[in-house]
């Protein structure tokens, strides 16, 4: 029991972190109806921007490990939400009334250009967080001694995701986002800057994978310039289980496919972690294309 509740806390941590990253793809697809591609490559940003403020910095050296973690939280969210917009008004914005095909083929190229630009600024090496930016304690709950930061990521997951559904159910610019992801053209007609909303989209979702990022190299402690296409493909599964375009179904599809993984880590072998997701993916797709909450689709007339 104890093995099991020990990779439930693992699983929920991981999740919450796949959740963050699901959250970019299936905002995107909900306003856009397309597959950001380019999304893993901003996180893999996130994570080596992370690395590089803290090593350029020197914000050890005046804050406190919370106050660093914070601090990097902040700017790297910042940083990275910038690259996403530029991504929109480069990549996306100019073949938005082209076919879907066209856009498909655009965040791919994205992908690949970001991919190749982190490996040429930071080589391919893998890079190393400092072990010692929090302390290394680990907390009692329920006779567990489950690590400080793999609660730190999930209350910080939880928060973020939490924060993201009341500003998308509960205030005027999220109101608007889902009237655009509804129907762009009444949206238009009803006086909402189109292109305003899909800038924020293009800003929240990035924001929220670089903070995923940064994450992962404070969780793991190293990281590679193509970490973003494995962990990508598995936020997308979640984006997929849960439902795309369904904000809560990300969040939910995030967590269940980290416990998922952790418990196949555990009681199948810690090789095919990977191929689980991929198994969970097939499956999704066979037995409920939709997902588990699926898609919320307005219907025309």
């Amino acid at each position: 029991m104890e093995l099991f509740f020990q990779q439930l806390t693992n699983g929920l941590a991981v999740g919450g972190i796949y959740a963050l990253i699901a959250l970019g793809y299936t905002m995107v697809y909900g306003v856009l109806k397309l597959i950001n591609f380019a999304h893993g490559d901003l996180f893999t940003i996130g994570a080596y921007l992370g690395l590089t403020l803290l090593s350029t910095l020197g914000l050890t050296d005046h804050l406190g490990p919370f106050g660093v973690v914070i601090a990097l939280a902040v700017m790297v969210m910042g940083l990275v939400a910038v690259v996403g917009i530029i991504l929109e008004r480069i990549a996306y914005r100019p073949l938005r009334e082209s076919h879907r095909l066209s856009a498909v083929v655009s965040a791919l190229g994205a992908s690949i250009f970001f991919q190749n630009a982190v490996m040429l600024i930071y080589g391919a090496r893998y890079r190393v967080y400092p072990h010692d930016i929090l302390p290394r304690v680990v907390i009692p709950i329920f006779g567990l001694n489950v690590p400080l930061l793999r609660i730190l990521i999930l209350l910080t997951s939880i928060v973020m995701m939490a924060a993201l559904y009341f500003f998308i159910q509960k205030t005027r610019t999220g109101t608007a986002i889902r009237a655009v992801a509804i129907d762009q053209g009444a949206a238009k007609l009803m006086g909402i800057n189109v292109n305003a909303v899909i800038m924020i989209v293009f800003l929240i979702g990035p924001a929220l994978g670089g903070a995923a990022g940064l994450m992962v190299g404070l969780y793991y402690g190293q990281i590679n310039f193509t970490m973003g296409w494995i962990y990508g493909l598995k936020a997308f599964t979640a984006a997929i289980l849960g439902g795309i375009g369904n904000i809560p179904g990300a969040m939910l599809g995030g967590l269940l496919l980290g416990v998922i993984e952790a418990m196949g880590a555990a009681y199948i072998s810690i090789a095919w972690k990977d191929a689980i997701a991929f198994v969970v993916l097939i499956l999704i797709l066979i037995v409920r294309p939709t997902g588990l909450l699926g898609e919320r689709v307005a219907e025309k007339v």
